[in-house]
């Protein structure tokens, strides 16, 4: 009989114990938030010549650029950015699309932008254009043609549905090479972007806090 019991007791201990280890929620990883300065976006042409070169990509969950064919979210030329998701534009150089990442512009502050709304639609590139749209005043910047400097447009904050699913907020800080709070457009190298983000590593997890 005491052998019976200590069976059983056992038997219930060990289910318990696995039910115990079934029922444990693994703890999510902590939001990433960092600034990326100098990325350099080269291109070739421009000024009414035709644009070429290849675009910087860029792969949130390594938090760094990327050469990889398959494995980037966004890319950077000139004052292009891309998506890795949809289909080509017909731009000259353009990186393959080998995903269904998605990008859209949300008005609001970076740190007002908390989550990712179920009424963010997500756009991507195609026939018609750039997910995040080209020229002054139309997506992320605009240029003033008297002082020749570009300046990100205040208050746009680009949200991004990664190539894994994931989500990312970007907003743009400056331009120039080194951020420079004075820009003297002869002496400042431009397309070298600076930017802070912030990336949810979780899988299904829509908020940045």
């Amino acid at each position: 009989m005491k052998t019976l019991k200590l069976t059983t007791f056992i038997l219930m201990s060990l289910f318990m114990l696995s039910c115990s280890d079934d029922d444990e929620v693994m703890p999510l990883a902590e939001v990433e938030s960092t600034t990326i300065s100098n990325l350099h976006a080269p291109q070739e042409g421009g000024q009414g010549q035709p644009v070429s070169g290849t675009f910087t990509k860029f792969d949130f969950e390594t938090g760094q650029e990327t050469n990889s064919d398959t494995d980037w979210d966004i890319a950077f030329r000139g004052t292009t950015i891309a998506v890795n998701g949809g289909t080509e534009t017909g731009t000259t150089d353009e990186p393959l699309r080998t995903s269904d990442a998605g990008v859209t512009i949300v008005n609001g502050t970076f740190e007002d932008i908390t989550e990712v709304t179920e009424d963010i639609e997500f756009d991507q590139d195609g026939q018609d254009g750039f997910a995040i749209p080209t020229g002054s005043g139309n997506g992320w910047y605009n240029y003033d043609f008297a002082t020749n400097i570009l300046s990100p447009i205040p208050g746009k904050i680009i949200v991004v549905k990664t190539s894994d699913g994931k989500y990312a907020k970007i907003e743009i800080l400056s331009y120039y090479e080194d951020a420079p709070s004075d820009i003297d457009p002869f002496e400042d190298a431009p397309r070298y972007y600076t930017f802070r983000y912030a990336y949810n590593p979780n899988d299904g997890q829509t908020t940045f806090n």
